[in-house]
Parts: structure tokens; sequence; C-alpha cells
């Protein structure tokens, strides 16, 4: 009579026993970011065997050399400079043509509760690295290390290359980068949705419908040391005009505003008449903004309800975007503080500027500049030619890529 029923509670053991099992071998989003960011995984993660592997071993100290020397060149003091002049943050940081660049997002913001990033680059996907043959493991993590190497070395990412390294591999997009930067800063990720946003901003997860205008994304859960739940998401998303009016992702963004805003290395777009709907919200729904020269015109803000407080030395565009010259923004920046650090396309410290844009408070709250902001700047007269810096030169050969 108890013969069946030990057998049956023997069975039901081994049934835990093996559903158990099989979530224990499941690689976590955090252990799987710590594995491409060259971290040891947790001690039971099924991604522990890969880490023997000579050539992780390799990608972990090349990652460790190069996040430590990021870390003394460029962010510790990013942090100190935004720990003196960011007093008062919003809540949620907005960061456009960003591609994957969490580094500088929390750089600048590392007290913000929701990152909101947006960028024309697929989001991609990371495969279960335990499922894939070894060999595919290493051109991953390769691939994740050659699309880093411009924003380890000045700034921000080239993007063509980013195109060519991530787009060829079952690890793609930028969520790996993603993952990288999360864990890199300290991060614990907790969990990663796909996302979708339909055309009046609407978050869409799981097998909903956007409908036919969908804004792809993700949704990335993480806590930092303070074990705070924070939120950062990642929209490839077209910001010309025709893009900015068909998707939903303004209006999402609506939804978490007003926020302080981050734009760098943004090839000068909002400087053309392709990217005044972009401009005008960021002016509108921004309660500061930090830029270098390549993000919103001078001529864009309304000098009414904005007051500026420009650091570094401005030295105009690099040979790459010629006629981006600002006099006004040359005027300003002959009262700038000095920074000791680089930011930007002149990605060397004592090349470097950026601009701290504070809105007045209580002042209107649509866009405009003393001129109309939603229109193309007038076309300043020729200028004299003058003598100008050497161009950038990228450090030598080795473990970095540079292309044009």
């Amino acid at each position: 009579m108890f013969r069946p029923m030990r057998i049956a509670a023997v069975a039901l053991a081994l049934l835990a026993a093996a559903v158990s099992s099989a979530r224990a071998a499941e690689a976590t989003f955090d252990d799987t970011a710590r594995f491409l960011a060259g971290m040891q995984p947790s001690a039971d993660s099924p991604l522990v065997p890969l880490t023997k592997d000579s050539g992780w071993q390799r990608h972990a100290r090349f990652f460790d050399s190069a996040f430590a020397q990021l870390e003394e060149r460029q962010l510790a003091k990013i942090r100190n400079w935004a720990d003196v002049n960011l007093a008062a943050t919003k809540p949620t940081m907005f960061y456009w043509f960003s591609g994957p660049d969490f580094l500088y997002a929390n750089g600048f913001y590392p007290k913000a509760s929701t990152y909101v990033l947006g960028a024309l680059e697929p989001v991609g996907a990371v495969a279960d690295l335990t499922r894939l043959p070894r060999s595919s493991v290493g051109a991953a993590l390769y691939n994740v290390e050659r699309s880093l190497g411009s924003i380890l070395s000045f700034s921000f990412f080239i993007t063509k290359q980013m195109k060519v390294d991530l787009h060829t591999n079952q690890v793609n997009g930028t969520l790996p980068i993603l993952y990288v930067f999360l864990v890199r800063s300290g991060k614990i990720i907790r969990n990663v949705e796909m996302v979708a946003l339909d055309d009046r901003g609407g978050v869409h997860v799981g097998n909903d419908n956007p409908g036919p205008n969908a804004t792809r994304g993700a949704r990335i859960t993480f806590a930092g040391p303070d074990g705070e739940a924070r939120t950062l998401y990642y929209f490839s998303t077209d910001l010309s005009n025709s893009g900015a009016r068909a998707a939903g992702f303004l209006k999402f963004c609506e939804t978490l505003g007003p926020g302080n805003s981050l734009i760098k290395s943004a090839s000068y777009l909002l400087h053309s008449g392709n990217f005044t709907v972009a401009r005008d919200w960021l002016l509108a729904n921004s309660a500061t903004i930090v830029q270098d020269d390549s993000g919103i015109p001078l001529s864009s803000y309304n000098s009414r309800q904005w007051r500026f407080f420009p650091f570094g030395r401005y030295l105009g565009p690099i040979g790459e975007f010629p006629g981006r010259y600002q006099e006004r923004y040359a005027a300003l920046f002959t009262r700038a503080q000095p920074i000791d650090f680089g930011v930007g396309y002149r990605w060397r410290m004592h090349e470097s500027n950026l601009l701290l844009a504070v809105k007045v408070p209580g002042s209107e709250t649509a866009p405009g500049a003393e001129t109309t902001s939603s229109a193309e700047p007038s076309p300043k007269p020729l200028r004299p030619k003058r003598p100008r810096p050497p161009e950038p030169v990228p450090p030598p050969p080795g473990r970095f890529f540079w292309s044009r």
C-alpha cells in the first residue's frame, strides 16, 4: 500500500530537482552582461566554464585595462563636474543621437531614475551564450571589443564601425553594448524586456500589437550599489522631422518629462532644418541641457528663457563638419571655465567644449529663439579664414580601431 506512495514521492522529488537544475542552468541577464564585459559571472552561472577559455581571459584583461583608463581619464572627472554643476537634476534624463552610450549618460546624470536613449541603431539581441559554438562566442567578444574601440578611446561611437561589427553575429545591435556599459558602471541588471511604442506613445510588451508605425526598443531594469531600482529605455528611432512626426517616441517621452538632456557628438543634425521637431521638443521639455557644439545651435535658444554656462574651449567643428562654426558660440566661450576632461569630437582635454544651458524657472516652456527656431538658421556671411588647430590624430595601432 505504501510502496506506490513512496515511488510517487521519489518521482516528484526527481522532477523538482530536474526543474531546479534547468532553472539553475539558465544564465541571468546580469551574468550574461558580466561575461560579455569580461567580468566574472556568479559562481553558479552556467557561463563559468566559458571563463576558463584563454580567449575570454584575454578579453577580460583588455576590458579591465581599458575601462580603468577610461574611469581615470574621463568618467570620474565627469562625475565630479556633474556633482558641482548639476545640483538639482530631474528624475528623467534624455540622451538622443546617443547610440548605446549609457556610460556618459550615467557619468553626467548618475542620480537619474529613468534614462531614455534614442538613435537609429537597432536594438538587436543577445543569444543564449551557452548554446553557441565556442567559435561564435569568441567572435561575439571580438566584435564587442571592436565596436567599443572609439568610445573607449575618444568618447563617441563610430557608427559605420558599429554597423560592421554588430550586425553579423547572434550577439548584435545595441543591446550587448548596453549590457557591458551597465555592469562596467557598477549596475546589476534585474530584467530586460523588448518593448514597442505605438504612434500615440503607448508601450507594448510581448505579443501586443503596436501598429504599423511601431518604434522598437528595450526596457532594462537595473540597480546600483544603493539597491534602488532604475530603468533604462533604448529606442531605435528616426529623429528627423518626418520620422519624429510619424512615430510615438516623442509622445512617450512627454510622459516622463520634463527632464535633463545630454547631446554630444550628434553630427550637428540639430543645426539642420530637417531636425527642428526634435530640437524644439528638447527646448520645450528640458530643464537643463548639457551639450557640445554639435548639439542645439546657440541661435535656437531663447536667451530670455535660458542661462548659459560655458566650460572648456571652443575651437569650432572638426573637418568632417564644415560650415558649422558658430560666431556666437565662440564669443560665449571667451569667458568659459576650464574642464579637466575631453568630450565630443574634439576629444582631447584642452580642445573640448561643454555648454550647460539652464532654463529660467517660470519662463515660457514653448520653444523659440529670438528669431524662428523651427527654421534653418540664416546663413552668415563668409568669414576670413583663420588658422585652425590640427585635427585629432588617432592613437597608434593596437587594440582600438578607427575608421571614417
